[in-house]
């Protein structure tokens, strides 16, 4: 008889295949068995017979903000969030800390910063920015997950835009050290000249915000940063498309041969132009919120596997931020804590998206994108990350049950149709019973160049 360190008992496990009934024994922090009914005992033994069984997802889009800027977030309450969300690896942007992860001692101060507060591992993007082309190598030799740059302005005067020149030569040194390069991809020209019309007529409410960033701008920098990546041989990615014909292109692309991915957020699934308007800055987004149709079309895309990947963009700010004009408030959506929730709740629930699809959108896909070797599938041998949610519950979210360092969120009010019950990391319970159970302890996660990325 089988002595193992946890067991779960009688979950409804999401497999890549579909939900199973089985348990699922962990040894050493890894998933030692699967089987319908496992014999051996534990140290701690977990009655699953209610619940569904998810690998736990891997946020790949959040902005912490520490170092420099812990004040709008940090690594304590953030991860927090990750885990009573389910997640059990965050992926944290370059910009929004100071200094921005541009070379290895910001990387150095960053990870300091994550290993000392972090409840589950994480893994961290380095930026590329105008003057930064030398230090990609020493970023890569850290162990970034990849390389992040904006086509417009990313709003951090320490985090400029690329212009296409350097975009074009960071995607061929990004190949030549076998990076990938993700894009927030709009226009620059479009953006900024249209923000500028509006705001010299002293037209500054959300709808203005809404028309100066158009689809078109979209569209425009999705297409440009696909012929580079073509050109280069660079693989890329191409986060938070709000678009329909935006996932298009990606997977027009990504069928003729380009090594391109893309995602998309809940925001841009759940929330619309006309909630934009009636909720005010708070959810303010770049790219913005778009009318129903391109929700219906993302959610389209999202079933038949063309769109593969859901990350939250989770971009907090003190409040005083998210006052002014429309122009003037800060654009981030706080995010991570519900993204799994809301994609069970309002994708499987009320739009009958199979388990397994959300399962790899949010944790398979990544894992495989990202090279993520042990992380992202409930297989034998891989890390125990696991999220027990009950599909059943409903919760209605007030800002007291947020986990952030700023209690705001444009989820606030909705009802949450599935719970997180308990979360594990590496087979430590790190959520459970609507706390964080457990000090930090998470782990850089690195790619492995031995996995093949390509979509």
């Amino acid at each position: 008889m089988s002595a193992f360190d946890v067991i779960v008992r009688g979950a409804t496990v999401v497999t890549a295949g579909g939900p199973e009934r089985l348990d699922v024994g962990v040894v050493d922090g890894r998933v030692a068995a699967l089987e319908p009914e496992l014999e051996g005992s534990a140290g701690e033994e977990l009655d699953a017979r209610e619940l569904h069984l998810l690998p736990g997802a891997i946020d790949a889009h959040v902005h912490f903000n520490e170092p420099g800027r812990s004040d709008w977030e940090g690594w304590e309450t953030g991860t927090r969030a990750l885990a009573a969300g389910g997640a059990t690896v965050g992926v944290e942007m370059p910009l929004n800390a100071h200094p921005p992860t541009v070379d290895a001692a910001a990387f150095d101060l960053k990870l300091d910063c994550a290993r000392r507060a972090a409840h589950v591992d994480f893994a961290l993007w380095g930026g590329l920015v105008p003057g930064n082309l030398d230090a990609l190598d020493e970023l890569a030799a850290r162990g970034v997950a990849g390389f992040k740059a904006f086509m417009s302005a990313s709003g951090m005067e320490d985090f400029p835009r690329v212009d296409d020149l350097t975009l074009y030569d960071g995607m061929q040194r990004a190949a030549a050290l076998d990076r990938l390069v993700a894009v927030h991809a709009e226009s620059e020209a479009i953006t900024s000249g249209l923000a500028a019309r509006a705001r010299a007529a002293g037209r500054t409410g959300i709808r203005d915000y809404l028309a100066s960033r158009p689809a078109i701008a979209e569209t425009e920098a999705v297409a440009r940063a696909i012929m580079l990546a073509e050109e280069t041989g660079c693989a890329l990615h191409v986060v938070h498309v709000s678009t329909g014909r935006g996932v298009a292109l990606v997977a027009a692309a990504r069928a003729r041969g380009v090594d391109v991915s893309c995602e998309t957020c809940p925001h841009y699934l759940l929330l619309t132009d006309e909630d934009a308007e009636a909720l005010g800055a708070v959810a303010k987004c770049a790219p913005p919120l778009r009318p129903e149709s391109e929700c219906q079309a993302l959610w389209r895309a999202l079933a038949d596997g063309s769109l593969p990947m859901v990350a939250s963009d989770h971009s907090p700010a003190p409040p005083e931020l998210k006052a002014g004009d429309a122009f003037a408030a800060w654009g981030g959506i706080s995010g991570c804590q519900h993204m799994l929730p809301l994609l069970l709740g309002d994708g499987n629930r009320d739009r009958g998206l199979r388990l397994e699809r959300i399962a790899d959108a949010v944790a398979g896909f990544v894992a495989r994108r990202l090279r993520f070797g042990a992380k992202g599938r409930l297989e034998v041998g891989a890390d125990a990350d696991l999220a027990l949610v009950d599909l059943a519950g409903e919760t209605p979210l007030a800002a007291g049950d947020l986990l952030y360092r700023h209690r705001h969120s444009p989820y606030v009010g909705r009802t949450l149709r599935a719970r997180v019950v308990r979360t594990l990391a590496r087979g430590r319970t790190v959520f459970a019973a609507g706390r964080v159970f457990a000090p930090p302890a998470g782990r850089l996660v690195t790619p492995d160049p031995q996995k093949d990325g390509r979509p």
